[in-house]
């Protein structure tokens, strides 16, 4: 069993970036390494409000135990999230369609609930700015206690990184002061659009139109549906009711070849959206203004170089096929501060996180990739062969149970 003595002392750790992956980790090691200096650092100023950043991210179980162990989650969080109770995944014609092979709506899918798993919800949906500012409230209130060894360095972008002995050189701010630290996590991660290139790098040319639709209030409350299209997947993700509407965030990723959706009207992408549909779910009654996002891989062959390490999307940038992104990178704060305060030693703990989580990125990896090039192939009898997958999934409750715990924790 690990012990204080165990932990590094004095160690100085640097974060860079103080989004979602970054601002956890820090809270975390502030709580389970009592004698690190950490410094966050972020280009954006402290004064600009993120409450208000719509974005929606989707939550395993996994991630909502996360903050729920960051203090965060009971601060608010979770009055501003919708449960995910239900997820939906079920393949669009043409397929293969039989009421006896696939149910009453004689259409391929696979059903995954949280009775079903014994747990009280899969995970939560909320936006962006809702998960961001109470962690970054509640490292502001870290660093106010411990002055001495917690500090917030917002308005300082880091332009370098650089080797430095047994540690790295920070270069921040406008005046690009060096400051030596032990270790270096880079959790700025960003959009595939806007990154250099990485290892492993794949362009899918395709397109996610992300946004906000409104429900019939006859759907189901807290069910995510994915839907294999023809032309690519199609998520609805529940959000939390707002002015007695109900509501979904929107993730539609189409070939950038045959994209027609930005010369559309808001009726015309409406009705097309409805023709895609699962069986058993009402036609949706509006759609909000719609954001185009390039899709691609990115990612490192290995999150460690020298005393440098990088997390979630400044070490994989995904498909969102399976909304993963996010947990994938909050899985690997954990991981990284578990190794910090067990190893005892900067470089073991750095070798111990490569290995234990290379599994569950490259079996993520590989599946999101998978996917999202299959949807450009036009092999006769494919997408029979997905909805013959998911109708054999369904019908296996110990192939389901796993891949509901590797949703919910991802691999172990």
């Amino acid at each position: 069993m690990p012990t204080e003595a165990s932990t590094p002392t004095r160690m100085s750790l640097a974060v860079v970036g103080a989004g979602p992956a970054g601002l956890s980790l820090a809270l975390l090691a502030a709580q389970l390494l009592p004698e690190a200096a950490i410094s966050l650092f972020d280009a954006r100023p402290l004064e600009r409000d993120v409450s208000g950043d719509p974005r929606t991210l989707a939550l395993s179980l996994g991630s909502v135990q996360l903050l729920q162990r960051l203090g965060t989650w009971q601060a608010g969080q979770a009055a501003q999230a919708q449960a995910i109770l239900q997820v939906q995944v079920s393949q669009a014609p043409p397929t293969l369609s039989h009421p006896w092979l696939f149910g009453a709506g004689g259409q391929p899918e696979v059903r995954i609930s949280a009775r079903e798993q014994g747990v009280e919800q899969l995970g939560a949906v909320l936006s962006y700015g809702q998960l961001v500012a109470p962690l970054q409230a509640a490292w502001l209130q870290a660093c106010a206690r411990a002055p001495q060894r917690l500090s917030a360095r917002f308005g300082q972008g880091v332009s370098a990184i650089k080797p430095e002995g047994s540690g790295v050189e920070i270069d921040a701010g406008d005046a690009h002061l060096a400051e030596r630290f032990d270790l270096a996590v880079v959790a700025e991660g960003g959009v595939f659009a806007e990154q250099a290139r990485k290892a492993v790098a794949r362009d899918y040319a395709q397109n996610a139109w992300v946004g906000t639709v409104e429900l019939d209030p006859a759907a189901p409350p807290g069910v995510a549906y994915e839907r294999f299209t023809r032309n690519g997947p199609l998520a609805l993700l529940p959000l939390p009711e707002r002015a007695g509407q109900r509501r979904a965030a929107l993730v539609w990723c189409l070939p950038q070849a045959e994209d027609e959706i930005g010369t559309l009207s808001d009726a015309q992408r409406l009705a097309v959206l409805n023709t895609l549909l699962p069986p058993g779910l009402p036609p949706l009654r509006g759609i909000g203004a719609l954001k185009c996002f390039p899709l691609g891989l990115n990612a490192e062959r290995t999150l460690v170089e020298g005393r440098v390490i990088r997390i979630g999307n400044a070490a994989q940038t995904l498909h969102p096929v399976a909304g993963q992104g996010l947990n994938l990178g909050l899985r690997d704060a954990y991981a990284l501060v578990q190794a910090l305060r067990t190893e005892g030693a900067i470089d073991s703990a750095l070798r111990r996180v490569e290995w234990q989580r290379a599994p569950d990125r490259w079996s993520m990896i590989a599946a999101t990739d998978f996917l999202a090039r299959s949807f450009a192939w036009r092999w006769p009898g494919l997408p029979g062969a997905r909805g013959l997958a998911l109708a054999a999934l369904q019908a296996a409750p110990p192939l389901k149970r796993a891949l509901a715990r590797q949703m919910m924790f991802g691999r172990r």
